[in-house]
């Protein structure tokens, strides 16, 4: 039996956490999960994860603070920011973009969440069309 990717999501939000966890585990992933800055950076270092999810506005932490942790941390790490936080698209294109490997706005549907997920870790489904 092959061994499951592991993704970390954080997010001080119980149900977008509980909510990605089912839906990862079903999909075949070993997910953790972090309300808060301190216990994610505990789960990077001591359990890695392939993928990080994590939200940008957490009532414990500075979201750009812990970018660069992660990317300290985790150097190789993709992670997709899935935020509520409304950023400027200049924001977004100048900074955000070169920080992190993907951003979606929590209001996309979970299908496309999901489905941004299997492509940053090499799991998405081959096109039959050429």
């Amino acid at each position: 039996m092959p061994i499951k990717k592991h993704i970390l999501s954080i997010d001080d939000e119980a149900d977008i956490r509980e909510l990605l966890q089912e839906v990862l585990t079903i999909k075949g992933y070993r997910v953790s999960t972090a309300a808060e800055p301190e216990a994610a950076r505990k789960i990077i270092r001591e359990d890695p994860p392939q993928l990080i999810i994590m939200d940008f506005q957490i009532e414990e932490g500075d979201g750009f603070v812990l970018i660069e942790d992660i990317k300290r941390l985790a150097p190789k790490t993709p992670v997709l920011l899935l935020t509520g936080a409304v950023f400027d698209r200049n924001v977004v294109r100048d900074t955000i973009e070169k920080k992190v490997s993907r951003y979606l706005d929590k209001t996309a549907s979970l299908s496309t969440i999901v489905s941004e997920i299997e492509r940053l870790l090499g799991d998405a489904p081959t096109s039959d069309l050429a």
